[in-house]
């Protein structure tokens, strides 16, 4: 089992920064590939970044790519999302989740563990 809580939420103006944390029980983080998802009110939960294990391999969704990094300290137990720029519509509840697996997926079914969620709203 692995239990994740994400912290760092908040409200923030449009342009503004952000950064989240996700922090996991468990010996074995350094095995599962992470992801952050989001969710907005009436819209499926969808994708925003993946780090491989190693922190080697990253992916982002086309909408964040260049204002969000997403990071990972295995050390810590913990991977990170830097959100810059936040745009209106960034706006959402924003899950970490787990995948015991080396390769980074984009769906949320694929995943086997999740935090409760942070809420992020920006402001215009």
């Amino acid at each position: 089992q692995v239990q994740l809580v994400e912290s760092g939420g908040g409200l923030v103006q449009a342009g503004g920064s952000l950064s989240l944390s996700c922090t996991a029980s468990g010996r074995t983080f350094s095995s599962y590939t992470m992801g952050w998802f989001r969710q907005a009110p009436g819209k499926e939960r969808e994708f925003v970044a993946g780090i491989s294990w190693s922190g080697g391999n990253r992916y982002y969704r086309d909408s964040v790519k260049g204002r969000f990094t997403i990071s990972r300290d295995n050390a810590k137990t913990t991977v990170y999302l830097q959100m810059n720029s936040l745009k209106p519509e960034d706006t959402a509840v924003y899950y970490c989740a787990a995948r015991a697996g080396v390769v980074v997926t984009t769906t949320p079914v694929s995943f086997d563990y999740w935090g409760q969620g942070t809420q992020v709203t920006v402001s215009s």
